[in-house]
């Protein structure tokens, strides 16, 4: 059976602007019912409420795109060798069920760390390649890039100008793309150029200048996205402001509303997904698919049975009004309750 890419998201910043929102809406406008997404916690796996941060992303695809009835759910695969690692079967297991992977904000160089081929990697990319779509903040995106911008370390810490090795997500389709969001930040002023991911733009050119020859660059303006469709092999750019292509001396803009085919970006491919996923991964992640596309009803997500619990007990205290504006709650996310002699039952509603 053949199967179709799903849509990957590049976010500029913004990731949960008003402006971005509508790209949201686009992309879940195009998504089967109540579709299940998935919120990685990596990028940010190093900072101490890593899971309030997620949690927060989490709680805004449930409250502002609740039409689209969103089955939410937040992955703690924080750190390698501890009990959320990215290795963690357990951890790792809610994605194989995602129609929309999100990572979010945190360190680009600490989730290429704690992602580069682990379990949690090769099952996104193995999903990816099944259909789901991957939306990814501003720190992720230049962690997927070929070569990522250690943009922290040189802005912050003040290490010298460098690139440390990405995830090379694109590189799987045969693209080697160096992926820089903020682009046309201006946060320093007058007085100190913030542009190019805050490295500013003299900086930027000494930068260009240890990448490979004819290296492409994606610059991303904040509160845009540029979407790319593997399937239909074009790219979107969306929000407010533009998409810039590097290479070399060549230099191409893209307004938000227009499109280009994605051998822009260089010579696409998509190569038999078992060359570029674990034999055994790959097979664990298909299965898992064929057995979600026969269901007949996805499993309800920890909030709706946590819910459901809530009413149970506001039941038992004959709490009538808790107990209806719980089953209200729960209907918001696609699910209707069912009080029978053995207790609660969950139907999904298409």
């Amino acid at each position: 059976m053949t199967h179709q890419p799903g849509f990957v998201i590049l976010l500029g910043s913004g990731e949960t602007a008003p402006s971005i929102r509508k790209v949201y809406d686009w992309l879940f406008s195009q998504l089967p019912p109540a579709p299940r997404v998935r919120v990685l916690e990596t990028p940010a796996g190093f900072e101490p409420n890593s899971d309030k941060v997620a949690q927060r992303v989490a709680d805004f695809f449930s409250h502002n795109l609740q039409n689209y009835r969103p089955q939410t759910e937040v992955i703690p695969a924080r750190k390698r060798n501890t009990p959320f690692s990215p290795d963690n079967p357990k951890i790792v297991s809610p994605l194989l069920q995602a129609d929309v992977i999100f990572m979010g904000p945190g360190s680009p160089t600490y989730a290429v760390r704690q992602l580069q081929d682990t379990l949690a990697w090769h099952t996104l990319v193995a999903r990816h390649r099944l259909g789901a779509s991957l939306i990814l903040a501003s720190a992720t995106t230049i962690a997927f890039s070929a070569h990522a911008l250690p943009v922290y370390e040189i802005y912050k810490v003040g290490e010298e100008l460098h690139w440390h090795l990405g995830l090379d997500f694109f590189g799987l389709y045969g693209l080697s793309l160096v992926l820089v969001p903020h682009w046309n930040n201006i946060e320093g002023g007058t007085e100190l150029d913030t542009s190019r991911c805050y490295m500013g733009q003299a900086r930027f050119e000494k930068l260009m200048a240890l990448l490979p020859p004819r290296q492409t660059v994606v610059g991303i303006d904040e509160h845009t996205a540029l979407v790319l469709d593997p399937a239909g092999q074009t790219c979107h750019v969306m929000g407010k402001g533009h998409v810039t292509l590097l290479r070399g001396h060549d230099r191409r803009q893209f307004a938000a509303g227009q499109q280009f085919e994605i051998t822009q970006l260089g010579a696409f491919n998509s190569p038999p997904p078992e060359t570029i996923v674990p034999p055994n991964i790959w097979e664990q992640v298909r299965q898992a698919h064929a057995r979600d596309q026969t269901a007949g009803s996805p499993e309800p997500p920890p909030q709706v049975l946590a819910l459901v619990e809530q009413r149970q007990a506001a039941r038992q205290r004959k709490d009538w009004a808790a107990a209806d504006e719980l089953r209200d709650k729960v209907a918001d996310f696609g699910w209707l309750v069912k009080d029978t002699p053995a207790g609660p039952e969950l139907e999904f509603q298409n």
